[in-house]
């Protein structure tokens, strides 16, 4: 048994996206070294898609059987104007460069991120990643670390204890506001964020009420970095490299939920590149799932049955 990891360190969102304080890194490496003693190999710098198509592994390198787990890391931006201002990061690159470039040690290595010390951030958005973001920037440093989301703090979808700790932290939470532009100097460094007020009107698909602008609130907030924590969406390069991988209307890997088979036969997905963004928690038990379905496949050799269920 193979595993593929597209960067130079093992472990994934685990790794990379969740801060220290969160998840220490430390725990991480034991599941892995556990996981070595089992005879698990590891090769990194491998992207799949791109270093090695599934096709590859399939034919070329003879696998049986391929389990895709991709997650949903492609990050979405707020397409304004001011977005390719210097200090303006998503928060999949924020995240990163923290995390894997031990940000949160220096100087003990070099500076990976503008340096947040003393120095007015703004995170936008609601959900655990942007709440990771605006903690982690307050714990380096920051000056002001303030949460900018356009709906009530009611239909923020992170979780109520994050909250409760950003807060304890110090982070300032600024409801019902919208970036709709960004402002630098004449050297391309960011300056500011021009918001909008926003009010709550009628709820959309989600259930949630849509916010609305307020004409005439245009205000200019103090910034010198900005973290766009908006969400994030899947990543087309394993789709793209596999044409008979079926795939939904968002570009999600359809894998029938029981047994997690995609339309390709010896080839399974799960967790977030299948369900969307989602929790560690549920891609792990994805991954316990098609461990059992990848077993009965191998020892059993049947595929159709399962494969057909696959809408």
């Amino acid at each position: 048994m193979r595993v593929f990891e597209a960067l130079h360190e093992l472990g994934g969102v685990l790794v990379y996206g969740i801060p220290e304080f969160r998840l220490p890194k430390a725990i991480v490496k034991e599941e892995v070294d556990n996981l070595r003693k089992m005879g698990v190999e590891f090769e990194t710098n491998v992207v799949v898609g791109k270093s090695v198509t599934i096709d590859e592994l399939m034919h070329d390198e003879h696998y049986d059987a391929v389990f895709i787990a991709t997650g949903a890391g492609l990050p979405q931006f707020l397409k304004v104007p001011g977005e390719h201002f210097l200090g303006v990061y998503s928060a999949n690159e924020f995240l990163t460069r923290v995390n894997l470039m031990r940000a949160y040690k220096f100087p003990e290595y070099d500076e990976p991120i503008y340096d947040c010390r003393d120095r007015d951030v703004i995170v936008v958005g609601g959900g655990n990643t942007a709440m990771d973001a605006v903690r982690t920037a307050r714990r380096l440093g920051a000056r002001t670390a303030t949460l900018v989301y356009r709906r009530s703090e009611h239909e923020m979808p992170a979780r109520a204890e994050e909250v409760k700790h950003a807060r304890e932290e110090g982070v300032e939470f600024r409801m019902l506001t919208n970036p709709v532009g960004f402002v630098g100097d004449e050297k391309g460094w960011l300056t500011g964020a021009r918001c909008v007020q926003m009010e709550l009107g009628e709820p959309d698909a989600s259930g949630r009420r849509s916010p609305v602008e307020i004409k005439g609130s245009e205000f200019l907030m103090p910034a010198n970095v900005v973290i766009i924590g908006v969400g994030t969406t899947a990543n087309p390069l394993v789709q793209s490299t596999t044409p008979d991988l079926k795939v939904n209307r968002k570009n999600y890997i359809e894998a029938d939920p029981e047994t997690l088979r995609t339309s390709k036969l010896g080839v399974f997905a799960g967790g977030d590149i299948v369900t969307g963004a989602a929790t560690v928690i549920l891609a792990m038990g994805a991954g316990r799932k098609a461990a059992v379905s990848i077993h009965e496949y191998l020892t059993t050799g049947l595929w159709e049955k399962a494969a057909a269920t696959v809408s």
